[in-house]
């Protein structure tokens, strides 16, 4: 592949060439020639762009359009990638297949090494080895028509061995089922920087394709939403009959997921215990309501008792507070201070933290980023999420420290034994982590019937008692109902 510039209409292209020593022989000419065959029917924001054909001095060559940017392979060899990037680069992928799939093309080689990382998004590139298949008249029921080509021929096994689909390794005629366990290996690689099916050999490689499951994701990062374990283990499936029908299908749940949808949705979800359970818990949040209004009034009291009472207003920086959410603001246990976040200097989103009764807010270095303060209970640190990290700092300023993955988070709370309790993903459990750091434990399970649950921002009461509230986009119809959903923690 060379980089080039068209003269005529002034842009910079890729030429793809066929070496001389290649014309030759009819496979690689007839496989060269397919591509550009392949390539002239799809025009797609994710595909990459056949511009032109031609032959010269004994070479054959393609002119395709110039991408910047670098290969998804070589962008793992840093190691897996963030929650967010997964999810977008999957469903452009999924959506560039879809395309290639309903103009009766299969891949056939989808593999990090033909997916190019642009700052528009992803691309899929190198059709060498895609095949025509018959017209669709279901995506449900995809099949291709046989084609007597000595490249493509029935039996033959093309592609790379570790994102092969089980079908394609025993050389059955394949449909677009295929790319779609292929990308169900990019994903898991792509999530856990480790390869789905790995082996010594390629006869080892291929018999883990057949035979065995890969690693559970959670197993290898436990932070991961379960919601996108289940949709690689579908796309992972053996029988093709078992897996996503079509690349749209599984574009949408990935889009899905990405949006939070199952926090949308689970607003619509209706208690089912009996009818006395959310009385008696009403009840029980009442009591503890008014326990915990009394450890206030008395912190309260024993506040005005050191220090005199206190009256003072509080305006936020001109034009840099965060609008954020109003979890971005939070007021010290002791009353003295608040915690939120602006827009600094440099432009990047920082803590500040200000003395109720002064007017001189100071920012928190090191905090570029954050979102979601929220205090240890003795007044002196701080905890927040930044690039997908759960850190601390000292309240008066210092050195920050990471304490947890946070992929997609949704708040923390800090009790009086020194735990920090987190929601580190937007559709699973809350995890608890040592404030001084440590191990990281999961502290509820979700129901697998339940994939519309979520349990975020959880919160102690000044008793210690934890409240692990689901958020939900649109109120409860009653509050009995409203206690019953804060159970599921």
């Amino acid at each position: 592949m060379y980089r080039a510039r068209d003269t005529r209409l002034e842009r910079t292209v890729a030429v793809k060439i066929l070496p001389s020593q290649f014309s030759s022989d009819p496979t690689h000419k007839q496989r060269f020639e397919r591509e550009a065959k392949t390539i002239s029917h799809l025009n797609h924001p994710h595909i990459c762009v056949l511009h032109d054909i031609g032959h010269q001095d004994g070479i054959d060559y393609l002119v395709m359009e110039y991408v910047e940017g670098e290969t998804l392979a070589k962008r793992l060899e840093k190691g897996a990638l963030p929650l967010e990037q997964v999810l977008k680069l999957g469903s452009q992928i999924a959506d560039g297949l879809d395309k290639a799939h309903r103009s009766g093309i299969v891949h056939r080689d989808l593999k990090p090494g033909n997916i190019m990382l642009t700052p528009s998004g992803a691309k899929l590139l190198d059709f060498g080895l895609a095949k025509l298949v018959a017209p669709l008249a279901s995506l449900a029921t995809l099949t291709g028509a046989k084609n007597q080509s000595p490249v493509t021929e029935q039996g033959n096994i093309v592609g790379t061995f570790q994102y092969m689909s089980p079908e394609q390794i025993e050389g059955k005629e394949l449909d677009g089922r295929s790319d779609i366990f292929s990308l169900g290996a990019v994903l898991y690689e792509m999530v856990t920087g480790k390869r789905a099916f790995e082996g010594k050999s390629q006869l080892s490689v291929a018999s883990a394709i057949l035979e065995k499951e890969p690693p559970p994701i959670l197993s290898i990062r436990p932070l991961t939403p379960v919601t996108l374990e289940r949709i690689v283990k579908t796309s992972l499936r053996k029988d093709p009959e078992e897996r996503f029908q079509s690349a749209h299908d599984l574009k949408l749940q990935l889009q899905w997921l990405a949006e939070g949808s199952d926090e949308s949705s689970a607003a619509s979800r209706r208690p089912t215990r009996r009818s006395w359970v959310p009385w008696i818990l009403t009840g029980l949040a009442l009591l503890l309501a008014i326990a915990a209004a009394t450890v206030a009034t008395r912190n309260s009291r024993e506040l005005q008792q050191k220090s005199g009472a206190l009256r003072a207003s509080l305006l936020a920086p001109e034009k840099t507070f965060y609008f954020g959410a109003a979890s971005n603001l939070a007021l010290s246990p002791d009353g003295t201070k608040l915690a939120f976040v602006a827009r600094g200097e440099t432009g990047a989103h920082l803590l500040y933290v200000r003395p109720i009764n002064s007017l001189v807010s100071q920012p928190l270095t090191g905090t570029d980023n954050a979102i979601y303060p929220f205090w240890s209970t003795d007044s002196r640190s701080l905890g927040f999420f930044a690039d997908q990290k759960l850190k601390r700092i000292d309240a008066g300023g210092g050195p920050v420290q990471v304490l947890a993955d946070a992929p997609n988070n949704r708040g923390g709370t800090w009790s009086r034994q020194g735990a920090i309790l987190f929601a580190p993903n937007s559709d699973g459990a809350p995890y608890r982590v040592p404030g001084s750091g440590g191990p990281v434990v999961q502290v509820t399970k979700m129901d697998p019937a339940h994939t519309d649950e979520a349990h975020h921002f959880p919160e102690f009461s000044p008793m210690d008692v934890i409240f692990c509230i689901a958020f939900f986009q649109r109120a409860a119809s009653s509050l009995a109902p409203w206690i019953a959903r804060t159970t599921n923690c």
